[in-house]
């Protein structure tokens, strides 16, 4: 008869204690903690967004360029935004490129392949102002070259010179500052065009005698 009794209880104790916890809520502030970690790792950042927009919006200015369609049917496989292929291609790319020549050839590419292909539409455009940025990028081009040329040693002394190379270049053909303009007007033009000015009238002044 104890036996039975014994048996009974001990068959009630499992069932309150799994009610007792079910039904208390976990006041643990550690586990509480580590709850919030996880939904705040888990939600994405406002910046983190508004940066995947912008280069979203980037590809979709330049579909050839960046393979859209393409790493839009990859994003709709994989649920994967399509910029983080964009930009993992992109870094293995220029990966292989600084491999194979090193920071030179990145800030050599970066300075023509963009200008270049610009100015082959530019070509085609009735647009003039086109012609005349895309003109006069070019002239900067040519005169850093030729000063690069010349005082080539002194970039050894210059502390991460190519990154400052890159990010001057981008500055000279980016739409939002177009600088080439600036460093005509300000540093080319005022010491040129005088002496180019002086030596057109001494030629014409030989064709007339």
């Amino acid at each position: 008869h104890h036996s039975a009794q014994y048996s009974t209880i001990l068959d009630l104790i499992p069932n309150r204690i799994l009610a007792t916890k079910k039904g208390r809520p976990n006041k643990n502030p550690a586990h509480q903690n580590i709850r919030a970690d996880r939904q705040t790792t888990m939600t994405t950042p406002p910046q983190v967004i508004a940066a995947i927009s912008k280069v979203d919006a980037f590809m979709a200015k330049y579909p050839t360029v960046s393979q859209y369609d393409k790493l839009k049917d990859i994003e709709t496989q994989t649920g994967y935004s399509k910029v983080y292929f964009f930009i993992s291609g992109v870094s293995m790319i220029s990966a292989i490129i600084y491999g194979l020549g090193g920071a030179k050839l990145v800030t050599d590419l970066v300075s023509f392949v963009y200008p270049a292909y610009m100015s082959f539409k530019a070509i085609d455009s009735s647009n003039t102002t086109d012609h005349t940025q895309w003109l006069t990028y070019w002239v900067v081009f040519s005169f850093m070259s030729i000063i690069e040329s010349v005082a080539g040693f002194l970039t050894e002394f210059i502390p991460f010179y190519f990154f400052i190379k890159v990010a001057f270049f981008i500055w000279l053909y980016h739409p939002r500052f177009t600088g080439a303009g600036l460093v005509y007007s300000q540093g080319i033009k005022p010491f040129v065009m005088p002496h180019l000015n002086a030596f057109t009238k001494t030629a014409s002044v030989k064709k007339v005698d």
